[in-house]
């Protein structure tokens, strides 16, 4: 009788081996999830620029921010759109970005927001622009309300304030 040598792995090692390598695939998926989402606000963020420079020149011409994207001179909500944004409104200075079309079911209908924040009665002095609730620079004091409705997690670094 010839002896047979066995090489390779049993069933049980390759069973054991799938699901370790699932388990890891399980534990990386929703980070890359919660990427993906930072990068759709990050890109919808882009949007603002459209009516920065409305709020912009309204504000050095009038000494007051604008009430409205008319006041502001750029065109309205509904007409500033991308692929991730569906509209794009100037409420009191503070630009609100309102999530939809293609972006993700989580961030659909979502709102963030941008506000101005000026020195007071320095109208030559450029705006900064707050997003979310990031802390205010010393000297300078915010326009507009934040309606921010996206989880923190979502948003990119450059607007969640300070962790509590």
């Amino acid at each position: 009788m010839k002896n047979i040598l066995q090489a390779g792995f049993t069933w049980v090692e390759l069973m054991f081996v799938i699901a370790v390598i699932a388990i890891l695939a399980m534990m990386a998926i929703p980070g890359l999830q919660e990427n993906a989402l930072k990068r759709q606000v990050k890109e919808g963020m882009a949007l603002a620029d459209v009516v920065k420079g409305g709020v912009q020149a309204s504000y050095r011409l009038k000494g007051d921010m604008p009430a409205d994207n008319a006041a502001a001179g750029v065109p309205a909500k509904e007409k500033i759109l991308g692929a991730l944004v569906k509209e794009v409104q100037v409420d009191k200075g503070a630009i609100v970005l309102t999530f939809g079309n293609n972006a993700s079911k989580v961030l659909d209908g979502k709102k963030l927001t941008i506000r101005p924040a000026v020195v007071k009665d320095e109208l030559a002095v450029p705006i900064s622009w707050i997003c979310n609730d990031v802390p205010i620079p010393t000297g300078m004091e915010v326009r507009g309300d934040n309606v921010t409705d996206i989880e923190k997690k979502y948003l990119p670094i450059e607007c969640r304030g300070p962790t509590k």
